[in-house]
């Protein structure tokens, strides 16, 4: 029996006495954002809440997530739910259509974030994760990195990660330390980031890192970081999933009343984090800053890569860079 349940009259005059989801929905884009809509998608996601991830946030935590050998199975149940999130479009309601996404405001799906927060932390931060990652993509990605990754990380089929902790950069990233050597059209990334929520687990079939890293050149301090993505998976020009990365983990955190949601405890030779602003929206819902290297506004991230390790490299799996460089953005071994 179920001991959640969502606030859903309280909701509903917040969205339409105090938020002002009427003068929302008559944006361009949002008209189908009207009070029926509203009130079948809080009363859906209020059952999901209640019936699919309240069940299990208790066991979870008694159970927790396992590592071994790299791999990390979370506990009974998660799998399962996270199937039903999927089909149930939860994550894509507040994407553009042009990427799968439902186009619904914002404030809709922050009130339906609430209730899968509410009944279950540790689950709700995957999807969480995921959100502020295509967040980060439509703001700074390319085109053709929308359209190798928005696609299937709204659908659901690939989750997003941020990855800013290294064991001497907590809070102050101008510490990182984590490297980026140019090798042709793409970069090598080595170091270690701890402490990254679900970096991995067995509910999609591909995690996307963003990751923040130094180039050879970059000055000290937060201005010389850059943002680099780290697919678990490499991702093939036709948008298959090729070769393994090489970046593993190491193992997993047991904190407190979390231990049901799977922390990378450490990673080798390959980077993770999205730059600073992913972390003010994962903890405010607000978007990432885009600043150039010498401080000045700029559209986009000085630079953004695959990373791959030598083994994976070698096998020509294809690349995709940010800087939009290489052919349709897909870069070749050669």
């Amino acid at each position: 029996m179920s001991s959640y349940a969502a606030p859903l009259k309280d909701m509903r005059f917040v969205l339409n006495e105090l938020a002002g989801l009427g003068e929302v929905a008559k944006l361009p884009g949002y008209e189908e954002a009207t009070p029926d809509i509203v009130d079948a998608i809080l009363e859906e996601a209020g059952k999901f809440a209640s019936e699919v991830l309240d069940p299990i946030n208790y066991s979870g935590d008694q159970e927790g997530s396992v590592w071994k050998d790299g791999a990390v199975t979370t506990p009974k149940g998660f799998k399962q739910a996270y199937k039903q999130y999927v089909e149930g479009g939860w994550g894509a309601l507040p994407f553009g259509p042009e990427w799968g996404g439902q186009g619904l405001p914002k404030l809709v799906a922050t009130a339906v974030e609430e209730m899968l927060t509410a009944s279950n932390m540790s689950f709700s931060l995957c999807p969480l994760l995921t959100q502020g990652a295509i967040h980060a993509l439509e703001l700074c990605g390319t085109e053709a990195l929308k359209k190798t990754f928005l696609g299937k990380m709204i659908g659901g089929a690939w989750t997003g990660t941020m990855n800013l902790t290294e064991p001497q950069a907590g809070s102050d990233l101008a510490l990182v330390r984590t490297k980026a050597e140019r090798a042709g059209d793409h970069y090598r990334i080595s170091g270690q980031k701890i402490f990254i929520t679900y970096g991995e687990h067995d509910l999609a079939e591909n995690i996307v890192h963003l990751v923040l890293a130094r180039t050879p050149d970059a000055p000290e301090g937060v201005k010389g970081i850059s943002l680099f993505i780290v697919p678990k998976f490499l991702v093939k020009p036709d948008g298959s999933l090729g070769g393994r990365n090489s970046a593993k983990c190491a193992s997993i955190e047991h904190k407190g009343a979390l231990q049901r949601r799977p922390r990378r405890g450490g990673d080798r030779r390959a980077g993770f984090p999205a730059r600073p602003g992913l972390l003010e929206r994962a903890a405010a819902r607000q978007g990432p800053g885009r600043r150039r290297q010498d401080g000045a506004d700029h559209p986009s991230p000085r630079c953004a890569a695959h990373a791959h390790a030598d083994e994976v490299a070698d096998r020509g799996d294809a690349r995709t860079c940010v800087c939009g460089r290489g052919r349709n953005g897909f870069l070749s071994k050669n």
